[in-house]
């Protein structure tokens, strides 16, 4: 019912491991880095038509668009080459998720200082963000250096040739300059847009401007919290957040654009650390997913259902609208997913939640409260493609038969919660996909098979509650949030009532 684990754990390749045992070490590096290679799509140089091999195309901007050293002066270390080199060759198979992976990455190597760990960090999310691009760069790559040359790329890229110390470069430095200089204008459109080709074509088709859409997506995400109102407002947390404290410099931080209890940071500070966030005042939560539990807009006292709680993020947004009152149930069937909310819980102040792991919709708890529930929210397992600024690996891990059976699994999901509302009663369809065919016409098919509900304009129910979103006439009646839009994460959402 939550979404499901995208991929299994990173397991070691004990068949290649012994393969390598009966070549020369210079043998085995070579078999390593073309692994990686064929993993990511990078391959060796090959003869054009001509038959003269073919310069790399061009996807970088030229390197008038980089600087020529950091903005703020950063000296990128070997120890951080070493590091992004050697995570970029695991993240780069898609053996796992990978915040996942680079957890692990970062538990063996414990020599990394915080700031060196930050760099290799925010080096392998640029590179997954824009690996379109990474792979014409290198299509005439050594494979011998070819993992090497993708972190002197990124980091280059990122801060600029001249961060990097001449002794990191090892004899690069041409090849590396040389990638950032080519222009984008050769590169195929897929490339240029950083997505997978079968992603253009369904964003292209459904999105005017597509092209500014896929370019915010490609983009790193600012950090976004939700101001827990039950202990505090967004003016006092603002007020905090902006002064300097023994835990921190005065942070970049403003009122978010549309949800009223939403702050955005345009720093990435440690904050579970923070009295604010261990004492419950706020949470992480991106401003769209603050909208959705608005679109449900509970009232003290009433029944409702999460229906795909996963770590309860709309779960406590909806919490503190309803005052602690009433009950909600959270409910999953991934009870590890389900178990992040008891801390969460614990933290917010809330009484009126009800954590549930359950065997599928069709769960006995389920069937007992049918017809009984007055607000039902399905955040839908989807394909995550609004969410690809912070999680940019699912571009490369999902593909359109993925697409196919989740559209299966949502059709599911939204028949069995149907189920439980009253009549009278809310429905709230939501997603974390920009794509039509997990959105609009999810719900067009849904419509067609339950005469009993009608769709409600999602602009209106928020502005009785004083919300007012821009180009929201666009996509009436649905809900939806987009990067270049309104610097949210992308969203959409279908307010739906069952007759009475």
């Amino acid at each position: 019912m939550a979404r499901p684990r995208r991929a299994a754990a990173d397991r070691p390749a004990t068949g290649q491991r012994a393969q390598a045992t009966s070549r020369s070490p210079a043998e085995a590096r070579s078999q390593a880095a073309r692994s990686v290679l064929a993993a990511t799509g990078m391959r060796s140089a090959t003869p054009d038509r001509s038959g003269t091999v073919a310069a790399p195309a061009a996807l970088a901007p030229t390197r008038s668009l980089l600087p020529a050293r950091s903005e703020h002066g950063t000296r990128v270390t070997e120890q951080v080459v070493d590091s992004l080199t050697q995570l970029l060759a695991v993240l780069l198979r898609f053996d796992g998720p990978a915040d996942a992976l680079m957890s692990r990455h970062f538990k063996a190597d414990r020599l990394l200082g915080s700031r060196d760990r930050s760099l290799v960090a925010e080096g392998a999310f640029d590179a997954l963000r824009r690996l379109a691009s990474l792979r014409w760069l290198m299509q005439t790559a050594d494979p011998l250096r070819a993992p090497r040359l993708a972190a002197l790329i990124t980091l280059a890229r990122q801060h600029g040739i001249d961060s990097l110390a001449p002794r990191s470069l090892r004899g690069d430095q041409r090849a590396v300059l040389g990638a950032i200089e080519t222009p984008l204008r050769h590169a195929p459109a897929a490339a240029q847009a950083e997505v997978p080709p079968w992603l253009l074509a369904r964003a292209t088709a459904q999105y005017p401007d597509a092209a500014a859409l896929l370019a915010a997506l490609a983009q790193a995400a600012p950090l976004d919290l939700r101001v827990n109102t039950l202990k505090s407002d967004r003016a006092a947390v603002l007020a905090e957040l902006c002064s300097a404290t023994r835990l921190h410099a005065p942070m970049r931080a403003e009122a978010a654009r549309f949800g009223p209890e939403a702050i955005r940071l345009q720093d990435k500070p440690a904050l579970t650390r923070w009295p604010l966030y261990q004492d419950g005042l706020i949470e992480v939560q991106d401003e769209g997913s603050q909208l959705v539990a608005r679109l449900l807009a509970p009232r003290r006292g009433e029944m409702v259902v999460d229906f795909c709680a996963g770590a309860g993020g709309k779960t406590l947004a909806i919490g503190a609208l309803m005052r602690s009152t009433g009950r909600i149930y959270a409910f999953d069937i991934h009870a590890k997913r389900l178990a992040g909310l008891g801390p969460r819980l614990a933290r917010s102040g809330l009484s009126n939640v009800y954590p549930a792991a359950i065997a599928s919709e069709n769960d006995p708890r389920i069937k007992r409260l049918a017809g009984k529930i007055d607000r039902v929210l399905v955040d839908a397992p989807c394909s995550g493609t609004g969410t690809l600024r912070r999680n940019p690996d699912l571009k490369w891990r999902f593909d359109e038969h993925e697409l196919e059976r989740l559209r299966g699994v949502q059709a599911a999901v939204l028949a069995g919660a149907a189920r439980l509302v009253k009549p009278g009663g809310r429905l709230v369809y939501a997603t974390c996909s920009i794509l039509a065919q997990e959105n609009q016409e999810q719900i067009a098919a849904f419509l067609a098979a339950h005469p009993q509900f009608a769709v409600v304009d999602a602009a209106g129910v928020l502005a009785a509650q004083d919300i007012h979103v821009d180009a929201a006439a666009r996509f009436a009646p649905w809900f939806v949030m987009l990067p270049h839009l309104h610097g949210s994460d992308g969203f959409f959402a279908a307010v739906l009532e069952r007759a009475r």
